[in-house]
């Protein structure tokens, strides 16, 4: 399968996704990095393993060796970071947020790609995760590493519907049993 495979696996009743999808992808303003990034990162964390599957093929034919694994990393490091923070975050308890974290994250620090291309697949897994303090921790580095709003909506953009048909496939595959 391809992305035109997985756009027509979507059901009629989601048509809008199909068409969403062929255009966050085939329409986006990003740098092919940064889309099939973007791409590669939030495929991982839908969680889908049909969506996974579908696309990780296209993102590497798009991505450098480099660019691949740093999407990768981006999408497992969120992962745990999401969890955490957006925990601190709820908890009613301030005093969490004065412990120390205590997890590693150099990756961080040098993720072997542009950091803004990193920190763009950061927001966009952390759009897909519900983690407002990341969210806002990312968009204030890209925002001071001179991206534009229309980027980082972008990559939301493409969080949201990657999510959401993963989301759609899964149910299908389940309801189809």
């Amino acid at each position: 399968m391809s992305l035109d495979a997985l756009k027509s696996a979507i059901p009629d009743y989601a048509k809008d996704l199909r068409r969403n999808l062929g255009s966050v992808i085939g329409d986006s303003g990003l740098s092919a990095q940064q889309l099939w990034g973007t791409v590669l990162a939030t495929a991982i964390a839908s969680r889908s393993a049909m969506v996974l599957r579908e696309l990780a093929p296209e993102a590497r034919a798009n991505l450098s060796a480099e660019a691949y694994s740093a999407a990768k990393s981006a999408a497992a490091v969120m992962a745990m970071s999401n969890v955490f923070h957006r925990t601190r975050h709820l908890l009613s308890n301030p005093e969490y947020g004065h412990l120390r974290a205590g997890l590693r994250m150099n990756l961080l620090e040098n993720p072997g790609v542009d950091k803004a291309d990193f920190e763009l697949w950061s927001l966009a897994v952390s759009a897909i995760n519900a983690c407002g303090l990341c969210l806002d921790s990312h968009e204030q580095a890209l925002r001071k590493a001179g991206v534009d709003r229309e980027s980082v909506q972008e990559a939301f953009r493409i969080a949201s519907v990657i999510q959401a048909v993963g989301v759609t496939l899964d149910a299908e595959a389940i309801l189809s049993e």
